[in-house]
């Protein structure tokens, strides 16, 4: 059975609650394509009114972060049931900005993971090395650590319900992608990983998205990839460019 795409804006610290209501009605029609799954994850501020402007329409609304806590003395911080009581189906986790600005490591990511799943939120979990990794061939070896630790008592049910974004950090916002050979490569290193954590089943269920100046030019060829199964798109995703994007088969 394919793998349905699923294509994720992710807003950063961008939009106002009254420019992201502006942006959603932008992107209403051009985000349109019943064969792609479409999630706008804003940042906490903007999530109440994206999930009313987005209402009657494909887009999902997701948000950036969670905190791995029920509630508490935890000033600034959300958790998973105001998400859900909001309406939030998908929630970031482990963005590498998130482990760089904010000390987030592959343990907390994990909490995060079991958390969003305890309360049915679909985690986008994000995984990713730097170019100092890359150049020192590490790569596959620093992805796997993430995984496998993100993964830690999350059951196979669970597993087949999660995202993985593939974010090469040297990438991210800099204009430069990586190859499509190179972003295949890890992807399906990814895959390989989740079939030995936990069976070639569930590792033939679970989506795996490429991020990283994901463009309208390069959409295609890279989600024509075998293990690529859609992307995780930033500063393009609050452009009308993002329904190129999310139509990349049209």
């Amino acid at each position: 059975m394919a793998r349905k795409k699923i294509i994720a804006g992710n807003w950063k610290m961008n939009m106002t609650p009254s420019e992201a209501v502006a942006l959603i009605e932008t992107l209403k029609p051009l985000v349109k394509n019943d064969d792609v799954d479409v999630v706008f994850c804003v940042p906490a501020i903007d999530i109440i009114p994206a999930i009313e402007a987005a209402k009657g329409t494909n887009i999902n609304i997701g948000a950036e972060n969670l905190y791995f806590e029920e509630k508490g003395a935890f000033t600034g911080e959300i958790s998973p049931n105001m998400l859900v009581d909001a309406g939030v189906k998908y929630v970031i986790i482990g963005h590498s900005e998130r482990r760089e600005y904010f000390a987030e490591t592959n343990e907390t990511v994990n909490k995060k993971v079991l958390k969003a799943f305890e309360h049915d939120l679909t985690p986008i979990i994000c995984c990713g090395e730097s170019l100092t990794q890359r150049e020192q061939g590490i790569t596959i070896d620093w992805i796997r650590q993430q995984i496998k630790i993100a993964f830690l008592n999350v059951t196979a049910d669970q597993a087949k319900k999660a995202v993985i974004a593939y974010e090469p950090i040297w990438a991210i916002g800099t204009g430069k992608v990586a190859t499509t050979e190179q972003a295949q490569e890890v992807c399906k290193a990814i895959r390989d990983c989740i079939a030995e954590i936990y069976d070639e089943a569930t590792a033939a269920e679970i989506r795996i998205q490429y991020g990283g100046s994901v463009s309208a030019a390069s959409a295609p060829e890279l989600f024509a990839q075998a293990d690529i199964d859609g992307g995780l798109v930033g500063g393009a995703s609050l452009k009308p460019d993002f329904g190129k994007i999310v139509n990349y088969n049209k």
